[in-house]
Formats: structure tokens, sequence, C-alpha cells
């Protein structure tokens, strides 16, 4: 069974930092691409990163590009997001995600099949 476990989220004020961690387990971590996406209050869930299940490629949504940088540490079956210059609309459950198919990697939420508890990140103006 797929667990992953999310953490790291929390209260800051606008252009602080955030890093979440994700740790999974019940899978083998190195072949499968991750993905962090995010939900607001009243909005559907929406991609922020993804990245490749050996870490050589990686992309992001518009709204958090050059802001935030999606790593993993295979070694550890960890996947973190480093979260910069945090803006109010940043605020929202952070889920980490891993691909419904390994290797395979997308932005898209229907791709991805294990999901974590998610992590609350406010940003206060």
């Amino acid at each position: 069974q797929v667990q992953l476990a999310e953490s790291g989220g929390g209260l800051v004020q606008a252009g602080d930092s955030l890093r979440l961690s994700c740790v999974a387990s019940g899978l083998t971590f190195s072949t499968y691409s991750m993905g962090w996406f995010r939900q607001a209050p009243g909005k559907e869930r929406e991609f922020v990163a993804a990245i490749a299940w050996n870490g050589a490629s990686t992309t992001y949504a518009d709204s958090v590009k050059g802001r935030f940088t999606i790593s993993r540490d295979n070694a550890k079956n960890t996947v973190s997001l480093q979260m910069n210059s945090l803006k109010p609309e940043d605020t929202a459950v952070y889920y980490c995600a891993a691909a419904r198919y390994g290797r395979h990697w997308s932005i898209s939420k229907a791709d991805y099949g294990s999901w974590g508890q998610g992590t609350q990140v406010t940003v206060s103006s």
C-alpha cells in the first residue's frame, strides 16, 4: 500500500519561504515520477510542479515558476518543494502525488494514482 506523508506547511507572511517535504513508502520510489498539487478553498485542485523519476526533468505551473523548486532524494524516498517569495494567493492545501504509471509524468492530476493527506500553507499579506 502506497503511503505519502507531507510535512512543512504553516502560516507565513508574504515574501517568506517554506519547504514542504513528502516521504513515500510502499512503492519503489526511484521508479515513480512525482508531483505537487494544491487546492484553495472553493477551487479545483491544481498542478504546481512535477519531477521525473530520475530527477532529470522538472516542470512548473506558470504561477509558481521562478519561485518554487521541486527536488527529490531517491535514497530517502523524499520529494520536496522549496517555496520562496510566497504570496497570499499561494494559500492552499498542498498535496504530493505519485504518478499512476511509474516513470510517466504529467501535469494532469488524472495521471497521479496515489496522494498524500495534504499540508496547509497559509500566506498572510
